[in-house]
């Protein structure tokens, strides 16, 4: 089982660790509510380096990535980021991930972490471009600071004018005195704030560093429960629930990152742009409960008759709603806000509505 370099941190807090990924992770400190809470009004701090890092480089990095991601690489700039996915050939997506652009002819992706050796492999037979690509995973560690007190925690650890850095751009520099870190405004909690990298021998001093200057702000230790409601409240999705190997971009809501640009030759092009055309069997929605109850992943989704018309991807109790959430794979007759559904939860069959995402209105 591997560790990341904040290990003895999570122990002194006595957090409840869990193997996810092939590592031990923090699930909660706390607890979920309170330190979702405390990412929607003030700062947490997530580790995150269990996810993978691939950086792709030389003059023929664009080449492959324009032809293994459906977002437009081209657009971007160094100090630019986007979130894309990868197809897999099949209709469905290897893996979604972030692309940094971090200098000409240097780029990072930044992959799942569930997902390194399967991406890494995939990218690899499909480099024929011939671009350097490194696994640089086990030797970065990787911060989410979020919530909307994060930019005055980390403000006071860098000269480095936070304000500046706008939503997916990144600035690379010393903070807390450790030197050339990646300060991102990217992160999957809706709240605002930064994901750090950087090398592994400053982790403990920029993880001590952080939270003495957060002190005044409340700020919390997070651990992946609340990762996960936080994201369910934004309707993000989250690989191996709402998104794998067998759904499509087009039917998961992910049309606004698979882009037919002209030039844009990418995997499963012909496929995906016949589906945004001519349209899908299925889609990704959001419901809300309004029966009581809490829809949970692979709890069926039925008509009125008790019909199975789809299944629960991802479901939770809300902690900022206060009701029950979900993520499901549905007919498009019954996708549309204000549809009736129900989900079968221990044998009964409990109302709920079809509504458009986020659920969670109030972020960043």
């Amino acid at each position: 089982m591997k560790k990341t370099m904040f290990y003895p941190r999570h122990l002194a807090l006595n957090a409840r660790m869990v193997e996810f990924a092939g590592f031990l992770m923090p699930l909660e400190y706390t607890g979920v509510i309170a330190e979702h809470v405390a990412v929607r009004n003030d700062v947490g701090v997530f580790d995150v380096s269990h996810m993978g890092e691939i950086w792709v480089k030389g003059s023929a990095a664009i080449d492959l990535l324009q032809k293994i991601t459906t977002n437009d690489v081209s657009v971007l700039t160094p100090g630019k980021a986007q979130y894309t996915c990868m197809p897999n050939g099949k209709g469905g997506i290897v893996d979604d991930l972030i692309i940094y652009q971090y200098e000409d002819m240097k780029y990072l992706l930044v992959v799942n972490a569930a997902n390194i050796e399967k991406d890494w492999n995939w990218i690899n037979s499909q480099n024929i471009f011939g671009a350097e690509l490194e696994n640089a995973s086990d030797r970065i560690s990787q911060l989410a600071v979020q919530g909307p007190k994060a930019i005055k925690v980390l403000q006071k650890l860098t000269d480095i004018n936070l304000y500046e850095v706008r939503p997916f751009t990144f600035i690379t520099g010393s903070i807390a005195g450790v030197n050339n870190v990646i300060i991102a405004a990217t992160g999957y909690t809706g709240a605002g704030g930064f994901e750090l990298y950087l090398y592994n021998d400053g982790a403990l001093k920029l993880w001590d560093a952080i939270f003495e200057a957060g002190t005044e702000y409340n700020i919390q230790p997070a651990g992946l429960a609340a990762r996960d409601t936080l994201r369910l409240e934004m309707g993000y999705c989250l690989y191996g629930n709402d998104i794998d190997d067998t759904t499509s971009p087009i039917e998961a809501g992910l049309g606004w990152i698979t882009k037919f640009s002209e030039g844009k030759d990418f995997i499963d092009r012909e496929r995906l742009f016949n589906q945004k055309t001519y349209g899908v069997e299925r889609m990704l929605v959001g419901f809300e409960m309004i029966d009581r109850g809490i829809p949970r992943h692979n709890y069926s989704i039925t008509d009125e008759k008790g019909n199975k018309i789809g299944t629960v991807t991802s479901g939770t109790m809300s902690p900022s709603l206060k009701t029950g959430i979900g993520m499901g794979y549905v007919p498009p007759a019954y996708s549309h806000p204000g549809d009736i559904i129900f989900i079968s939860i221990r044998e009964k069959l409990l109302k709920a509505k079809i509504v458009n995402m986020p659920f969670y209105k109030k972020s960043v």
